[in-house]
């Protein structure tokens, strides 16, 4: 049971870091299809700051740090890509984002075959339990359960997003870009501008979920399976909460119970019991994702801008 909750949580924080990014970038009136592919790039940069930051003898906390504020910058200048393609050039976003999803497992596995010197794309970067730091200094344990150092700053930043979004200035303009552009740019506020940074706070948020979601559990990552599906997860999660931060976060623990699953259940005496092969269960959250989105995707209300590029001179 405490292993199913410490699984639970993690990916419940992995899908909330990047479901509240793709939905900074959606209320701006950007479609972010390319969560997937952000989530990889940020994973990758992750992973090979680990390394650098053994092998340069940092102090351990400074050394995390560094990682997760490098694995955020790669995800924001990779999003950067969607949003000049989206916004600037007024590119189809859905294309745009399955185009980004794409290459990133591509850039990954080039990279990773490349550090390795050899053909195989999977890195290494904690097996060395004399490293200056290792997957487990990522977790802290609260009696018998095992969280992780994520899990905490997920709570931080969806206590943000919610401020943000709600209570801010700029959050305000944000939504007013996603819902009528011509009517928030007739009050000078730069839909430009607005819609550039919710994509590439949706990049930063993105990073930081890729690198939780590979480095923490494991000590070694294969870039040829990119994220395992985890960023189309969080754009279930995403619409499921309706575009709201609180709602976002309910959502992703339902899906990471799912997700929680493919990990032990045959830990889990009555689903071992069952005989089921583990493919069944990672299926589980995808099927779980189609059968909630069939029955409330009618009340779905989402940004009514988004996805239409802005255009000044129309109105």
């Amino acid at each position: 049971m405490w292993l199913l909750l410490k699984y639970t949580l993690l990916y419940a924080a992995v899908l909330t870091l990047v479901a509240l990014g793709g939905m900074f970038s959606e209320r701006s009136g950007v479609i972010n299809i390319a969560l997937e592919g952000i989530m990889v790039i940020g994973g990758l940069m992750g992973v090979v700051m680990i390394n650098i930051m053994n092998a340069a003898g940092v102090p351990v906390w400074l050394g995390i740090v560094i990682t997760v504020l490098c694995s955020a910058l790669a995800g924001l200048v990779y999003s950067s890509l969607l949003a000049f393609s989206a916004i600037n050039l007024k590119a189809d976003q859905t294309i745009g984002g399955t185009a980004l999803n794409l290459l990133a497992t591509a850039v990954a596995m080039v990279i990773a075959k490349r550090i390795n010197g050899s053909d195989s794309p999977k890195i290494t970067y904690s097996a060395n339990t004399n490293a200056v730091f290792n997957s487990t200094h990522f977790s802290f344990h609260v009696g018998p359960l095992t969280l992780n150092w994520f899990l905490l700053v997920t709570l931080v930043i969806l206590a943000a997003a919610w401020f943000i979004l709600y209570r801010s200035r700029f959050g305000m303009r944000l939504m007013a870009c996603g819902e009528h552009p011509q009517a928030a740019d007739s009050v000078g506020i730069n839909v430009y501008k607005m819609r550039w940074a919710g994509v590439l706070m949706s990049g930063a948020l993105g990073g930081i979920g890729g690198m939780a979601y590979i480095v923490p559990a494991v000590g070694d990552w294969n870039f040829e399976m990119g994220v395992a599906g985890m960023g189309f997860l969080a754009l279930a999660v995403m619409i499921f909460g309706q575009w709201k931060p609180l709602r976002i976060a309910g959502a992703a623990l339902f899906f990471a119970v799912f997700r929680a699953m493919a990990n032990i259940f045959d830990s889990i005496p009555f689903l071992a019991a069952l005989g089921w092969p583990k493919e069944i269960y990672n299926m589980m959250p995808f099927i779980a994702s189609m059968v909630v989105l069939a029955f409330t995707s009618r009340k779905s209300r989402a940004p009514k801008a988004e996805g239409i590029p802005y255009d000044k001179g129309s109105r």
